[in-house]
Order: C-alpha cells, then sequence, then structure tokens
C-alpha cells in the first residue's frame, strides 16, 4: 500500500502551479492528424498517377469524348483535393516535393505536422510493401 502513497504524492508534485517546470503544457496543441475521410484520400491517392494532378489537355478531352473514359479524380472539397495533391506526389516522389506544392498544401489549412505525419505514414507502407514478398 505504500505505493499508493508514493502515486498520491507524484501526482500532487505534478498538479499544476506546485513545480511549473514539471507539469505539462496545457496550452500545447493537439498532435496533427488526419480523420477517417482524409485517410481514406490518402490510400486512394495510392493509385493515382502524377498525370492525374495536371488539367487534361486538349487531346486527353477529346479522346474522352469519343471514347468515353473521362475518369475525373479531382475532389470537389479543396482541403480534401489538397491533401489527395500532396499524397499522390508524397507516393511518387517521398519527401522531394517543390516547395510551391507544400505551400499550397499549408494553405489549404493542413500544417507542417500533418505534412511529416502523411510523409511518414506513406514510407512505413512503402517499406511494409518491401518487407511483404
Amino acid at each position: 500500500m505504500a505505493y499508493l502513497a508514493v502515486n498520491e504524492a507524484l501526482d500532487f508534485a505534478l498538479s499544476p502551479g506546485i513545480i511549473p517546470s514539471l507539469a505539462p503544457a496545457a496550452s500545447k496543441a493537439r498532435p496533427a492528424a488526419f480523420s477517417a475521410l482524409e485517410w481514406s484520400v490518402v490510400m486512394l491517392a495510392r493509385h493515382d498517377r502524377p498525370s492525374s494532378l495536371r488539367a487534361p489537355g486538349r487531346i486527353a478531352r477529346l479522346l474522352a469524348l469519343l471514347f468515353g473514359d473521362g475518369a475525373n479524380r479531382r475532389l470537389a472539397d479543396p482541403k480534401l483535393e489538397a491533401l489527395r495533391r500532396m499524397a499522390v506526389l508524397t507516393w511518387h516522389h517521398g519527401y522531394t516535393v517543390s516547395s510551391a506544392q507544400i505551400a499550397a498544401f499549408l494553405a489549404a489549412g493542413y500544417s507542417p505536422d500533418h505534412y511529416d505525419l502523411l510523409g511518414r505514414r506513406i514510407a512505413q507502407a512503402h517499406g511494409a510493401r518491401l518487407f511483404r514478398r
């Protein structure tokens, strides 16, 4: 039962105001996280080609008109589209993404922590795929 007394003393010492340097920071922001919808966009972007990021040219539009292959991969929500674009680039190029693309991703409302989380998860998926065989 002595361990209960130690735990209570430790909880008291770590409470805000007693020892400020040991107390957890209350104003610290939440860590970056994606919703389930955002993760599904990232996983769907795995199968998109980098050419899906460009607007279709005249010939592509003509072929789509003739053959009915008008697959528009762009998302209606601008924030999700920015995530899809960054995910496609990260799936194919890793962290070697242009600063203009990163700025567009950040301007859509994501943070640098989101970019880091996205890159780490995609790198983990690449690593897991290498060792699956």
